[in-house]
Protein backbone atom coordinates (compact mmCIF):
# COMPACT_ATOMS: atom_id res chain seq x y z
CA UNK A 1 0.00 0.00 0.00
CA UNK A 2 1.73 3.48 -1.81
CA UNK A 3 1.68 6.70 0.89
CA UNK A 4 2.02 9.84 0.67
CA UNK A 5 3.35 12.57 2.78
CA UNK A 6 0.58 14.93 4.22
CA UNK A 7 1.99 18.74 3.90
CA UNK A 8 0.57 22.32 5.06
CA UNK A 9 1.18 24.84 2.92
CA UNK A 10 4.53 25.68 3.28
CA UNK A 11 5.51 21.87 2.05
CA UNK A 12 6.43 21.19 5.99
CA UNK A 13 5.21 17.34 6.86
CA UNK A 14 2.51 17.12 8.93
CA UNK A 15 1.82 13.54 8.15
CA UNK A 16 1.48 10.43 6.24
CA UNK A 17 -1.60 8.88 4.78
CA UNK A 18 -2.68 5.97 2.01
CA UNK A 19 -2.26 7.43 -1.17
CA UNK A 20 -5.75 6.53 -2.44
CA UNK A 21 -7.38 7.81 0.85
CA UNK A 22 -5.56 11.03 0.59
CA UNK A 23 -6.71 11.40 -2.89
CA UNK A 24 -10.75 10.22 -1.73
CA UNK A 25 -10.55 13.04 1.28
CA UNK A 26 -8.57 15.95 -1.09
CA UNK A 27 -5.27 15.93 1.57
CA UNK A 28 -2.74 18.37 0.21
CA UNK A 29 0.48 15.92 -0.36
CA UNK A 30 3.61 15.79 -1.94
CA UNK A 31 4.58 15.51 -4.78
CA UNK A 32 6.79 16.25 -8.06
CA UNK A 33 6.42 17.09 -11.81
CA UNK A 34 9.63 16.04 -14.25
CA UNK A 35 9.63 18.11 -17.63
CA UNK A 36 12.52 16.55 -19.65
CA UNK A 37 14.00 18.64 -22.42
CA UNK A 38 16.03 17.20 -25.74
CA UNK A 39 18.91 19.45 -27.40
CA UNK A 40 16.30 20.59 -30.02
CA UNK A 41 14.64 22.04 -26.82
CA UNK A 42 11.39 20.27 -27.06
CA UNK A 43 9.28 18.60 -24.31
CA UNK A 44 9.12 14.74 -23.35
CA UNK A 45 5.19 14.44 -23.10
CA UNK A 46 3.81 10.88 -21.70
CA UNK A 47 0.25 9.80 -22.40
CA UNK A 48 -0.68 8.26 -19.58
CA UNK A 49 -2.21 4.43 -19.65
CA UNK A 50 -5.56 3.40 -19.47
CA UNK A 51 -5.48 2.14 -16.52
CA UNK A 52 -4.70 4.57 -14.42
CA UNK A 53 -7.11 5.77 -11.73
CA UNK A 54 -7.24 9.41 -12.83
CA UNK A 55 -6.73 10.95 -15.92
CA UNK A 56 -6.14 7.94 -17.88
CA UNK A 57 -4.90 8.43 -21.36
CA UNK A 58 -4.58 12.26 -20.82
CA UNK A 59 -1.32 13.60 -21.63
CA UNK A 60 0.70 15.28 -19.30
CA UNK A 61 4.61 16.17 -18.26
CA UNK A 62 7.55 13.62 -18.65
CA UNK A 63 6.89 12.12 -15.14
CA UNK A 64 5.10 12.79 -12.19
CA UNK A 65 4.63 11.06 -8.50
CA UNK A 66 5.13 11.34 -4.78
CA UNK A 67 7.90 11.10 -2.29
CA UNK A 68 7.82 7.81 -0.10
CA UNK A 69 7.97 8.61 3.83
CA UNK A 70 11.51 8.98 4.59
CA UNK A 71 12.59 9.48 0.42
CA UNK A 72 13.86 12.84 -0.67
CA UNK A 73 11.68 14.73 -3.44
CA UNK A 74 15.12 14.64 -5.37
CA UNK A 75 15.66 10.99 -4.67
CA UNK A 76 11.99 10.16 -5.80
CA UNK A 77 12.18 12.15 -8.98
CA UNK A 78 15.12 9.93 -9.89
CA UNK A 79 13.41 6.87 -8.81
CA UNK A 80 10.41 7.33 -10.77
CA UNK A 81 11.80 8.90 -14.49
CA UNK A 82 13.90 5.51 -14.54
CA UNK A 83 10.49 3.17 -13.51
CA UNK A 84 8.45 4.91 -15.60
CA UNK A 85 10.75 5.73 -18.83
CA UNK A 86 14.08 3.67 -18.01
CA UNK A 87 16.77 6.54 -17.91
CA UNK A 88 17.97 9.03 -15.50
CA UNK A 89 19.53 12.47 -15.75
CA UNK A 90 20.45 15.45 -13.79
CA UNK A 91 17.46 17.13 -12.34
CA UNK A 92 17.31 20.86 -11.20
CA UNK A 93 14.11 22.01 -8.88
CA UNK A 94 12.99 25.07 -10.84
CA UNK A 95 9.92 26.28 -8.83
CA UNK A 96 6.80 24.36 -6.73
CA UNK A 97 2.83 25.58 -7.27
CA UNK A 98 0.19 24.54 -5.02
CA UNK A 99 -2.87 23.29 -7.10
CA UNK A 100 -6.70 21.25 -6.51
CA UNK A 101 -8.98 19.66 -8.40
CA UNK A 102 -11.84 17.34 -8.39
CA UNK A 103 -11.65 14.75 -11.07
CA UNK A 104 -14.71 12.82 -12.42
CA UNK A 105 -14.34 9.61 -10.60
CA UNK A 106 -14.67 11.91 -7.22
CA UNK A 107 -11.02 11.54 -6.57
CA UNK A 108 -9.34 15.15 -5.59
CA UNK A 109 -5.86 15.98 -6.92
CA UNK A 110 -4.48 18.22 -3.96
CA UNK A 111 -0.86 18.68 -4.60
CA UNK A 112 2.14 20.68 -3.24
CA UNK A 113 4.32 19.72 -6.71
CA UNK A 114 8.12 20.39 -6.78
CA UNK A 115 8.89 20.73 -10.67
CA UNK A 116 12.21 19.52 -11.79
CA UNK A 117 13.96 20.01 -15.20
CA UNK A 118 16.43 17.65 -17.02
CA UNK A 119 17.53 16.70 -20.05
CA UNK A 120 18.32 13.67 -22.06
CA UNK A 121 18.75 12.60 -25.67
CA UNK A 122 19.59 8.83 -25.62
CA UNK A 123 16.49 5.97 -25.39
CA UNK A 124 13.35 6.38 -23.69
CA UNK A 125 11.92 2.80 -22.28
CA UNK A 126 8.44 3.70 -21.22
CA UNK A 127 7.07 1.26 -18.60
CA UNK A 128 3.47 0.29 -20.07
CA UNK A 129 2.08 -0.29 -16.85
CA UNK A 130 2.38 3.78 -15.90
CA UNK A 131 2.61 4.86 -19.69
CA UNK A 132 0.31 4.62 -22.96
CA UNK A 133 2.72 6.13 -25.23
CA UNK A 134 5.65 9.33 -25.26
CA UNK A 135 6.12 12.12 -27.59
CA UNK A 136 8.63 15.44 -28.48
CA UNK A 137 6.90 18.40 -28.72
CA UNK A 138 8.25 21.96 -29.49
CA UNK A 139 6.66 24.07 -26.36
CA UNK A 140 5.24 26.58 -28.77
CA UNK A 141 3.05 23.52 -30.44
CA UNK A 142 2.24 22.47 -27.17
CA UNK A 143 1.11 26.01 -25.96
CA UNK A 144 -0.99 25.92 -29.01
CA UNK A 145 -2.80 22.62 -28.74
CA UNK A 146 -3.36 23.07 -24.70
CA UNK A 147 -5.18 26.26 -26.01
CA UNK A 148 -7.14 24.51 -28.80
CA UNK A 149 -7.41 20.78 -26.88
CA UNK A 150 -6.93 21.27 -22.92
CA UNK A 151 -9.38 18.29 -22.08
CA UNK A 152 -6.51 16.57 -23.66
CA UNK A 153 -4.08 16.96 -21.56
CA UNK A 154 -3.58 16.88 -17.44
CA UNK A 155 -5.15 19.71 -15.17
CA UNK A 156 -1.61 20.17 -13.62
CA UNK A 157 0.36 20.13 -16.74
CA UNK A 158 -2.14 22.91 -17.53
CA UNK A 159 -1.76 24.67 -14.30
CA UNK A 160 2.14 24.80 -14.30
CA UNK A 161 2.58 25.07 -18.15
CA UNK A 162 2.81 28.96 -18.05
CA UNK A 163 5.59 29.22 -15.57
CA UNK A 164 8.04 26.91 -16.89
CA UNK A 165 11.44 28.41 -17.76
CA UNK A 166 13.69 26.69 -19.27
Amino acid sequence: MQQVILVNESDQQIGIEEKLKAHQLGLLHRAFSIFIFNKKKELLLQQRARTKYHSPLLWTNTCCSHPMPGESTAQAAHRRLHEELGFDCNLKESFTFLYKTEFDNGLIEHEFDHVFIGYYDQQIVPNKQEIESVKWISLENLKDDIQKNQEKYSYWLRQCFSKLII
